[in-house]
């Protein structure tokens, strides 16, 4: 479902620095003034290059949003797919991590710092290796070693070595961390490279029912962290993928620039990603066309043949199968296979063949309406598998009526979007494997035996933490540069003098006095003028830009501006505070 902006909840005690906050034990992010009792940052103070790109960024042909992260002084590109964070970019990132800590904390998770490195013996064990994004090293005794991309087998393992009883279950560890993977084509910036910034909540639980219970509690604490942000975004239906498990679901922001497809329906809540979405289903009493896909099981030894019945009032002569609901038949497909013709089909005697057909396809055989071909190479039919009569094999195609409603105006909408995270029921995917279990008190019904060797439930929750913030930046940027969401802003508000004229005093009242309590910074650098400071200040994107101009010396009046908002105007000196508290509350 699409979920609105919503109003801000404690948001001052979450992320806003006083000098109570955090911010001032954070290092880099204190005041760096002189003056021990001011509560603001001076840009002077601040390394923040806003230049313009590089001749290498230049030949990148880099995309607008991450054009103005390295044009406001956020970040730089180090190599392909690799970026450096700049003190600005920290500062953003920083806000957005103690959000993250605040909404963690608020179920309880603690958090760890695993390492980056793995080993492949380890994957190999739960049967990830064969990914072909894995960056993988060696060390100098040829031992082989892995730069993480997700965390599941580490923390299993570490939990495994650790775990002394049922009772101290549940349990729920989560990390903000470097990730890294092989991409053959990095583009965009942050949202598709090398090395990435995670945050992974990795749950634990004794029984199936309580880590159904543990998902609904990660996805409440997930609205709250999105609420704060106050942008809008899209839940919906996914598919596990790499991952595993069996329940899954996706966090997006709606943007022309996404890479995925999110289906949604005009009459009702449905929401589903176009790798789960599947039409409704519908009885066929006259035979149409059979549309045929084929594919291949994870274990290489087995070919995947589909089947699935187009109504033959539709004219279509092709209509897409969708490989995630053949998934849901036959667990084992390889999905990293979107087909595979009949010329590439081994004459390997070994092979065998999984058939898969819908319920339209299956009655009409039953009743030799029609007949399906042999399969290539005559090779042997293994197993036959038939959907239910209420689950489609086919994808969802632009205004598909949808499957979750009965309004006869319901369809399916696409929307392009960016993930910015995801939540996972795993179930026993990795503990399995691994052989996290604990022992525990026979369930009614079982045998009277004094313990019960059972896995441990687990689940795995991302948000990605660079991405967010890059996907934020670009929602929101404009032909002037970026206009960062209140809570993850370099700063809340911007005091910027006209010049050196103006009393010292008279700042420092307006950024300490006035502003108290928010999060402020003064452009007080000296050697650039009041317009390069405006189109500066624009590029950065700090939620409201007071301005200490001419009327401030004449009339005491400073200029407000909010340009996300549209607002520019000049308030009295004693109603400064109010003015831009009131715009932020609605940032």
């Amino acid at each position: 479902m699409l979920v609105p902006s919503l109003q801000r909840i404690s948001l001052r005690s979450a992320v806003a620095p006083s000098r109570f906050s955090p911010f001032s034990r954070l290092g880099t992010y204190h005041s760096f003034s002189t003056s021990t009792h001011l509560r603001y940052d001076r840009l002077s103070k601040f390394w923040i290059p806003t230049s313009g790109l590089t001749e290498k960024e230049k030949k990148e042909d880099i995309d607008d949003t991450t054009a103005d992260l390295v044009r406001g002084g956020f970040m730089r590109q180090a190599h392909s797919g690799v970026f450096h964070m700049l003190p600005l970019g920290q500062r953003v990132q920083a806000k957005l991590e103690k959000l993250i800590d605040k909404h963690m904390a608020s179920i309880d998770a603690n958090k760890v710092s695993l390492s980056s490195i793995s080993s492949e013996e380890l994957w190999r064990k739960t049967n990830r290796l064969q990914g072909n994004q894995l960056l993988r090293v060696r060390d100098r005794k040829g031992n082989k070693l892995l730069l993480c991309p997700t965390h599941e087998e580490e923390i299993t393992s570490l939990v495994k070595s650790l775990l002394v009883s049922y009772k101290s279950l549940p349990l729920r560890l989560y990390q903000i961390s470097r990730k890294y993977r092989d991409e053959m084509r990095p583009r965009q910036g942050l949202l598709r490279a090398k090395e990435f910034l995670m945050k992974d909540l990795y749950t634990f639980d004794h029984m199936e029912g309580e880590a159904m219970a543990t998902y609904e509690q990660v996805r409440a604490a997930y609205a709250n962290f999105f609420a704060e942000l106050n942008i809008p975004y899209l839940v919906a239906q996914a598919d596990s993928g790499a991952i595993g498990g069996d329940l899954s679901h996706e966090y997006h922001f709606v943007s022309p620039n996404g890479e995925d497809t999110i289906f949604t329906c005009n009459s009702c809540s449905y929401v589903a990603n176009e790798e789960v979405a599947t039409p409704r289903a519908s009885q066929l009493e006259e035979p149409g066309h059979i549309q045929s896909w084929r594919g291949l099981s994870k274990d290489r030894w087995k070919y995947i043949e589909v089947f699935a019945m187009v109504d033959a009032k539709n004219n279509a002569e092709e209509a897409p199968i969708n490989i995630h609901a053949v998934k849901k038949i036959y667990p084992d497909l390889d999905t990293a296979f979107t087909a595979v013709p009949t010329s590439s089909v081994s004459e390997h005697k070994d092979k065998k063949v999984i058939r898969i057909l819908d319920a339209n396809v299956a009655r009409h055989v039953e009743a030799g309406t029609i007949t399906l071909p042999p399969p290539a190479h005559d090779k042997e039919i293994i197993a036959t598998h038939v959907a239910p009569p209420s689950q489609s094999l086919f994808a969802v195609m632009l205004s598909t009526p949808c499957p979750s409603c009965d309004a006869p105006a319901g369809s399916l909408t696409a929307n392009r979007a960016i993930e910015i995270g995801h939540t996972f029921h795993l179930g026993t995917r990795y503990s399995a494997p691994l052989g996290l279990q604990t022992s525990s008190p026979p369930l009614p019904g079982e045998s009277e035996r004094r313990a019960v060797n059972r896995p441990v439930q687990m689940g795995c929750h991302g948000i990605g933490v660079s991405r967010l913030l890059s996907a934020a930046a670009g929602l929101l940027r404009d032909e002037r540069g970026l206009n960062w969401p209140r809570a993850i802003a370099p700063w809340e508000v911007l005091v910027v003098p006209s010049s050196e004229k103006i009393d010292a005093a008279d700042v420092a009242w307006a950024a300490d006095d006035a502003l108290g309590g928010l999060d402020v910074a003064v452009d007080d650098r000296k050697d650039r003028g009041l317009g390069w400071k405006l189109k500066d200040a624009e590029l950065m994107g700090p939620g409201v830009i007071v301005v200490l101009g001419t009327k401030w010396q004449q009339e005491r009046k400073a200029e407000v501006r909010c340009r996300r908002l549209d607002v520019f105007e000049d308030v009295e000196a004693d109603r400064v505070g109010e003015v831009v508290r009131s715009i932020l509350e609605r940032l």
